[in-house]
């Protein structure tokens, strides 16, 4: 396995300028998200057909050649089951990979079967085994040991060999189009946030919850996060979901109350508990009018199981007719997010300017005028 590691913005440049002039390069990330909030990038490879570069972001101090290449819309980005490679490039580099070609949805879409995995699929087109032993390894550590940059080589090798029968399958079940709306729709998902104070939406069991316990949960999940940004903590090393939701039903205005909180660590005491005992001893200042509403709740709308199983039916409907894994469609979660759309006043896919899936991209026309003949789903007519 011949490959080049790119340390200087010199190198970088060159092989930019290169890459350039095909029409598809292979593109792969690796990177450690242990306890931080944000993803490390650790390793950036590339192949155009002609060379493998496996490129050193924590060596290279001017990116710009890459981030133009990266966005290049005459160049073809493949990548595997991008979703966590997107969210890399975004938080590392501010870009994100366009146009791109994922091989795994892609792979689905033509009917090899859903959320096949890199080395599954290589073994399936190619006949060829992937060791995958180094995948856990420390990509942050330098140097790089010879079986890391091997290992990371081969992720490229491999997946620009399997594009031009997956790109010819789409082709031809004129799928194309999906597999680069698809992806682009996923991209202004990881580009998107909730707003602060509708992150407590995401807390589970929030229903629970009412009036000044539920106000006090909002603040919380809004603080939590602000200093898992500020530290690139993960939300849970900041404090536990879980601990959250006993604060704010327990509503502690000491110290000693809060250590009595069940499963609040001595350590998320001693760490945040002023400031979480700050926003409990905040509330008795506001009305009641600035408290949330209760949280809305799917099961608790009439109708909600035969509605879901109408929306079901329609996504295993298009998805026989489209020969793709109704998975593809519309999953239990998708199938969720539209009703949420539909039927509640607050809801995290409209906080954050989103259409619901099946509404939106390769879908939207495949599923709108089917979902529009369900009485139940109220589907707004005039939102596109």
């Amino acid at each position: 396995m011949q490959y080049t590691l790119i340390t200087t913005n010199e190198a970088l440049q060159m092989f930019c300028n290169q890459a350039a002039k095909v029409q598809a390069i292979a593109v792969d990330t690796e990177f450690v998200r242990t306890r931080t909030l944000y993803p490390q990038l650790g390793l950036i490879q590339i192949y155009d057909g002609q060379q493998i570069v496996l490129i050193d972001p924590l060596a290279i101090s001017d990116f710009t050649p890459l981030k133009t290449l990266l966005t290049d819309p005459q160049v073809v980005k493949i990548m595997h089951s991008c979703s966590e490679d997107l969210e890399t490039f975004w938080y590392a580099l501010q870009v994100i990979p366009q146009p791109l070609f994922d091989s795994q949805f892609a792979a689905a879409l033509v009917g090899m079967g859903p959320s096949l995995g890199y080395a599954k699929l290589v073994d399936v087109m190619l006949g060829v085994h992937v060791d995958k032993g180094e995948s856990r390894t420390d990509w942050l550590a330098r140097p790089l040991s010879p079986q890391q940059c091997q290992y990371a080589a081969y992720d490229v090798l491999y997946l620009l060999q399997l594009y031009p029968e997956l790109h010819a399958k789409t082709v031809n079940q004129h799928k194309l189009a999906w597999v680069y709306t698809e992806i682009a729709h996923l991209a202004c998902k990881k580009q998107s946030q909730i707003p602060y104070e509708l992150l407590y939406l995401n807390i589970k069991h929030n229903w629970h919850l009412t009036g000044k316990s539920l106000y006090v949960l909002q603040q919380l999940a809004a603080w939590r996060t602000r200093e898992a940004q500020s530290r690139d903590l993960a939300l849970n090393f900041v404090v536990r979901e879980a601990h959250l939701l006993e604060v704010a039903r327990c509503l502690p205005t000491t110290k000693a109350a809060l250590q009595q909180v069940p499963g609040l660590t001595s350590q998320e005491v001693r760490i945040n508990g002023q400031a979480m005992l700050d926003i409990v001893l905040g509330v008795d200042a506001l009305p009641e009018e600035a408290y949330p509403p209760n949280v809305e709740r799917l099961v608790d709308f009439p109708g909600y199981k035969k509605t879901v199983t109408a929306v079901r039916e329609v996504c295993m409907n298009v998805a026989q007719e489209m020969a793709i894994p109704v998975e593809l469609i519309g999953s239990k979660k998708q199938v969720e997010q539209l009703l949420k759309w539909c039927w509640f006043s607050l809801d995290e896919t409209r906080a954050q300017q989103l259409q619901p899936d099946l509404l939106g991209g390769w879908r939207e026309p495949l599923l709108r005028q089917k979902l529009a003949q369900i009485d139940s789903l109220k589907l707004p007519s005039d939102e596109k």
